[in-house]
């Protein structure tokens, strides 16, 4: 026990985000996406066993399903230091575990470069909002953020639904009620079900995963609730592709002429490599006017990206107009900047680069 807790103050000491325990190299932690090692020599199946059975009893959760299955995902806090989410599986027949560290505290959304019309969504008050992007790159911690502004300036009822719970919300201004999958509640569908009876005037899903939840959310939706759900997807015409595709072709033109009643904003964002070697996000922001509306409504999601583009004076931004301000401000690479633009060739020729 007194390695594990070594190892765990360390990855909240140094800021890491993942630790890694697997048998055959060091323990390990990821920092600013860079994976360190942080034991003096490697770790084999004894010790690696010994750290999680460490882990389990500190979640005061039993092993034997774990140990049935293969793979477990619980969490577990640590008075004073931090919440911990475990994913726990064995490789090569051994244990093995990557556990995220969450912070107790809501990082500063003006130091994680969180632009300011994404925090302006904590100011509405019905209708979807979705928060998209690869797995890592900040979806969580971005609608942490927005739900922290709405807990801090409105009196409201704010149920999330998460799997698992990875920040902790304090009542402040509002009464935020926090619902982990699997522990509180058994799936998404059912615990969304019951918070439309639970008086919420806010709710956070942590994912739509399956058409019967984004069918319940898009009707939370339409009955006067904000909605903030997560999606792994990357761009806002992708991520509207994605949610039709989950119905049958059937119900598809219902499903879009739902969506663009009900849909007011789609947030997208990934991580980038900045000079220092640290990461900053890019985003990109769609707010969901009477073209975009038009758009959905009549399967032409191809255009949504110049609508984008050219919507500027409505709080809108693109992928590659976030990384070119990024670029222009200095802090990322031109190699960075073109690696990771949705249309490298034109990002180019605004910065008066030959395209290739």
């Amino acid at each position: 026990m007194a390695a594990l807790m070594e190892y765990l103050n360390r990855a909240v000491t140094d800021g890491a985000s993942d630790l890694f325990i697997v048998a055959g190299g060091p323990v390990s932690e990821k920092l600013d996406g860079q994976i360190c090692p942080i034991s003096p020599e490697k770790v084999f199946p004894p010790q690696t066993q010994e750290l999680i059975s460490a882990l389990y009893t500190l979640a005061d959760r039993p092993m034997e399903d774990y140990l049935r299955r293969g793979d477990d995902d619980f969490s577990f806090a640590v008075p004073g230091t931090a919440r911990f989410r475990v994913n726990a599986y064995r490789q090569r027949g051994s244990l093995a575990a990557v556990v995220r560290v969450v912070a107790f505290e809501i990082p500063d959304w003006q130091t994680l470069h969180i632009p300011p019309q994404v925090m302006e969504l904590a100011g509405v008050v019905h209708g979807m909002v979705l928060v998209t992007g690869t797995a890592g790159s900040g979806k969580s911690t971005t609608q942490a953020c927005v739900i922290d502004r709405i807990n801090r300036t409105r009196n409201c009822h704010i149920i999330t639904l998460e799997d698992p719970i990875e920040f902790l919300h304090r009542d402040q201004k509002s009464i935020v009620s926090q619902r982990e999958i699997a522990i509180d509640t058994a799936d998404y569908p059912s615990a969304l079900r019951a918070c439309l009876r639970q008086a919420p005037d806010v709710i956070l899903l942590g994912e739509m995963r399956d058409h019967e939840t984004i069918r319940t959310a898009m009707t939370a939706a339409e009955t006067g609730h904000l909605v903030i759900a997560t999606l792994h997807t990357r761009g806002a015409a992708n991520t509207i592709d994605r949610i039709i595709d989950t119905f049958p072709p059937a119900q598809q033109q219902q499903i879009r002429v739902q969506l663009s009643v009900v849909l007011h904003t789609v947030v997208s964002q990934q991580l980038l490599p900045d000079r220092d070697g640290c990461l900053i996000p890019a985003y990109e922001v769609m707010r969901v006017n009477s073209a975009i509306r038009s758009m959905i409504r009549d399967s032409k999601t191809y255009q949504i990206d110049n609508a984008i583009s050219s919507g500027a004076a409505e709080g809108m931004l693109s992928m590659d107009q976030s990384i070119l301000s990024l670029y222009r401000g200095g802090q990322i690479t031109l190699e960075t900047a073109l690696d990771h633009a949705d249309h490298p060739e034109r990002l180019r020729r605004r910065l008066g680069l030959d395209a290739v």
